[in-house]
């Protein structure tokens, strides 16, 4: 599996990637918004765009579609609950189904709402485990739910699915978020030890060459992962005076995603 991770530079600060198969040359465009550089990207390689696949239904994910379908004839996959949200869906996609890519590429649909009801991230098994996860998990932060989703789902899919994962994957988002997610894990934890190192690392990086973290990169320094620390819960109980003495995880984790909405 060959991944080639788009920047957009873009005011949203968007990803776009390309998984291709090295046997055949077949890629699929995850969120292909910047439709001239994942066109060129994938000319540049030698490839063949043969799927679009969208992880939701916004418009910074889906807008380059139809050009890049226009362009390569592609087939678009989608949550299949976004069918009246993404036009033209080929695909619906569920949770356990399989996206194959070329000859050698499998990858599997995750079922993720939260930031929006209708998300699918894409895990890649196997000896490079990866996670393509849209806007539900950032480097350092978590997707919003703003725009047609909810915490509560949120909260669910990061405990009963992402915290669950191999810690070697590859995290792979759908934004470039992490130094400002790094700034709120120091808000909320100031004494956590990865977090400022980490972000002197990342703070003025190309985005062209942009650091992959790990879930176990994650788990050191996103505070959606650390729902037990000592610390964030102390900092959190300066906001909610009232908060239980022993919170249990979804109470800190809804707590964290309600301060870092005006943060």
């Amino acid at each position: 599996m060959i991944v080639k991770q788009v920047w957009t530079g873009n005011a949203y600060r968007n990803f776009n990637y390309l998984i291709a198969c090295p046997e055949s040359g077949e890629a699929l465009a995850i969120d292909p918004l910047d439709h001239a550089k994942c066109l060129g990207a994938a000319k540049d390689a030698g490839w063949d765009i043969t799927q679009v696949l969208n992880t939701h239904e916004h418009g910074d994910h889906t807008g380059g579609n139809r050009q890049v379908i226009a362009a390569t004839g592609a087939k678009l996959l989608a949550h299949a609950n976004a069918k009246d949200k993404i036009p033209g869906i080929d695909r619906g996609l569920v949770a356990g189904d399989v996206i194959r890519v070329g000859k050698t590429v499998e990858l599997e649909s995750l079922d993720t709402p939260g930031h929006t009801m209708s998300h699918v991230c894409l895990r890649a098994h196997g000896d490079q485990p990866a996670l393509f996860c849209g806007d539900t998990l950032f480097n350092a932060g978590a997707g919003n739910c703003h725009n047609g989703g909810h915490p509560n789902e949120l909260y669910h899919t990061f405990a009963t699915q992402l915290a669950k994962l191999p810690d070697a994957t590859r995290i792979y988002p759908g934004h470039d978020y992490i130094a400002n997610n790094l700034k709120f894990t120091l808000d909320r934890e100031p004494d956590n030890a990865r977090a400022p190192e980490l972000l002197g690392e990342v703070e003025n990086q190309d985005p062209n060459q942009a650091l992959v973290s790990t879930l176990g990169l994650e788990k050191e320094i996103n505070t959606f992962f650390r729902l037990h620390s000592p610390s964030v819960i102390a900092r959190l109980r300066e906001a909610f005076p009232d908060l239980p003495e022993e919170p249990d995880e979804k109470t800190v984790f809804l707590k964290l995603r309600e301060l870092r909405n005006s943060w």
